[in-house]
C-alpha cells in the first residue's frame, strides 16, 4: 500500500483550521452601562434584584450569543468542577433565559441568547432552583464519597479532580488498584449512613487558611489557595471547596455508584448518581430485572434460570460448530471432486448460499491439500448480503495473476468492492443476482471459462 504523505498533511491542516475555527471565540468590546464590582450572593440567594454592569457579543461556532455582567448575581459560575448555573433574567417587560454562567477575571458571565430590550432596567436574576438543588446534591455527595474513600481504602486517597452537574457526579483519586466490588459497596454503605444522619451544612467564609488547616480541611490536590478559604463541614467531613452545596445531608437521598474506572496510573475514576438520578437508576435497575424474570418464564430463581441458559446456550453453541465443521468436511471433499480440469488447472466455482467464514476456511484447506494448480472462485449468498471469493493456488500467483485485482474488477457485478492479497480475496456488495456474472468475469480474466 502507498500513501501520498505530503496530501494527507495539507488535509490534516484543513481540519485542524476548521476545528479551531469552531471552537474559537470571538469576542466583541466591552460596552459598560455602570461602573462598579459584580457581587456573588449565589450562597445565600437563589434569586435577587440586579442591573446590568457590562455586555458584550460574542460568535461562537458561527452562533452570535452575549455575555453579561450584573451589579450581583445568585447565578454559580462554573469552577471547582461544578457546571455553572442557568435561568433567567426577568423584567416586567420580557423574561431572558441565561443559558450558562462562567467565571472570568472573579467574575460571573451570564450568557445568552439575545439582549434584553431595556438594558437599564432592574431585572430580577433567578436560577434555575431544580438544577441547582440536583448539583448541590451531587457535589455534597462528592465531599461525603472523598471521605468514605478514605475510610475503606485508606488515608493515601486523595481528590484528584471532579465534575458535578445536576444529573451526575465525577470523582477522581489517587488509588493504586482496581477498587472491589465489596470495597464498593462499603463506601455506598458509608455514604448512605452520613446521608441519613441528616448533618447541617456547616459553612466557614473568608477563613484564614491557617485555621482552615487547623480545622482539619482537605485541600484539593494540586491547587492553589489564598489567604482566606471557604470551609464547608458535614459532620467529620471538612473540605475547602468554593461550590454550592444542600443544607442538610438528607436531601441527597442516596448515592448510587454506576462505574469505576482507571484513568491514569495511580489514578481511578468513579461516576455515580444522587437524589432523582439515583432514583432514576434504582428503576431502571427494577424494570431490568423484571424483563429478565419475564424471559425466564418468571422462575423465582432468576440467577439460577440464568446460569442454566447460559450453560445451555454454550451446549447448543458447541454442537452447532460441530455441526458446521462436518458439514464443512463434507462441502470441502465435494467442491474438489467436482472441480473441472481447464488447459491444466483444477477449477471450482458457483454461488453457494452458506456462512462467509465457512467459505473462507474451507478456501484455506483446499490451498493447503492441493498440490497442483487451481482457481476457487466462488459467490456467497449470507442472509441479506453478498460476497465474491477467490482463492489461487501460489503457481497462479507466480503467473501473474492476482486476487486482489480480479476480485475489484468484478465486484461491479454485485454493486460493491473489495480486494486482498495476491492469493486470496473477497469482495462484499448488494446485488445478489449478479453473483453469477462476477463468477464469469474472474474465471473469463483467468482464462478458465468453458
Amino acid at each position: 500500500m502507498e500513501a501520498n504523505i505530503a496530501e494527507f498533511d495539507a488535509e490534516m491542516q484543513k481540519q485542524k483550521e476548521r476545528a479551531r475555527n469552531a471552537a474559537a471565540i470571538e469576542t466583541g468590546d466591552w460596552v459598560v452601562l455602570k461602573e462598579g464590582d459584580s457581587i456573588f450572593v449565589g450562597y445565600d440567594l437563589f434569586e435577587c434584584d440586579a442591573e446590568i454592569l457590562r455586555y458584550r457579543k460574542i460568535k461562537q461556532k458561527n452562533k452570535e450569543l452575549y455575555q453579561i455582567v450584573l451589579t450581583q448575581t445568585p447565578f454559580y459560575a462554573e469552577k471547582g468542577g461544578q457546571v455553572g448555573d442557568s435561568g433567567w433574567l426577568i423584567s416586567d417587560e420580557e423574561k431572558v433565559a441565561v443559558l450558562d454562567t462562567k467565571g472570568e477575571n472573579n467574575l460571573s458571565v451570564h450568557l445568552t441568547d439575545k439582549l434584553p430590550e431595556d438594558l437599564t432596567t432592574t431585572f430580577t436574576a433567578t436560577i434555575n432552583r431544580k438544577k441547582r438543588i440536583q448539583s448541590e446534591c451531587n457535589h455534597s455527595g462528592t465531599h461525603l464519597l472523598h471521605e468514605a474513600l478514605r475510610e475503606v481504602l485508606g488515608t493515601h486517597v486523595e481528590q484528584r479532580g471532579s465534575y458535578v452537574s445536576p444529573d451526575s457526579l465525577r470523582f477522581d483519586f489517587s488509588h493504586f488498584q482496581k477498587v472491589t466490588d465489596e470495597e464498593l459497596r462499603q463506601v455506598e454503605k458509608l455514604v448512605g449512613e452520613k446521608i441519613r444522619a441528616n448533618y447541617k451544612l456547616e459553612e466557614h467564609r473568608s477563613l484564614p487558611i491557617a485555621e482552615a488547616k487547623e480545622m482539619g480541611a482537605m485541600a484539593l490536590f494540586g491547587e492553589k489557595y489564598g489567604e482566606e478559604v471557604r470551609v464547608v463541614k458535614y459532620g467529620t467531613s471538612v473540605e475547602l471547596c468554593g461550590g454550592t452545596h444542600v443544607a442538610y445531608t438528607g436531601m441527597i437521598g442516596t448515592l448510587r455508584i454506576v462505574a469505576e474506572s482507571s484513568i491514569a496510573a495511580g489514578v481511578r475514576r468513579i461516576e455515580a448518581v444522587t437524589a432523582e438520578k439515583a432514583e432514576e437508576y434504582f428503576f431502571m435497575q427494577q424494570d431490568l430485572i423484571r424483563e429478565l424474570k419475564s424471559m425466564m418464564n418468571n422462575m423465582p430463581n432468576l440467577a439460577q434460570a440464568i446460569r442454566k441458559s447460559v450453560e445451555e446456550n454454550a451446549d447448543m453453541k458447541k454442537q452447532i460448530e460441530d455441526f458446521i465443521k462436518e458439514k464443512a468436511i463434507r462441502m470441502k471433499k465435494e467442491l474438489v471432486s467436482h472441480a473441472v480440469n481447464v488447459n491444466g488447472i483444477q477449477v471450482m466455482q458457483g454461488v453457494v448460499e452458506v456462512n462467509t467464514e465457512v467459505m473462507k476456511n474451507i478456501a484455506f484447506q483446499i490451498k493447503g491439500e492441493l498440490k497442483g494448480s487451481f482457481v476457487f472462485v466462488f459467490g456467497i449468498k449470507d442472509a441479506t448480503k453478498c460476497t465474491l471469493m477467490v482463492m489461487l493456488s501460489d503457481g497462479l500467483v507466480a503467473d501473474g495473476l492476482n486476487a486482489g485485482k480480479l476480485v475489484k474488477d468484478a465486484a461491479k457485478y454485485i454493486q460493491g468492492g473489495g480486494g486482498g492479497q495476491p492469493h486470496f480475496a473477497t469482495a462484499g456488495g448488494k446485488n445478489t443476482d449478479g453473483l453469477t456474472m462476477a463468477v464469469d468475469a474472474v474465471l473469463e480474466a483467468v482464462g478458465v471459462k468453458n
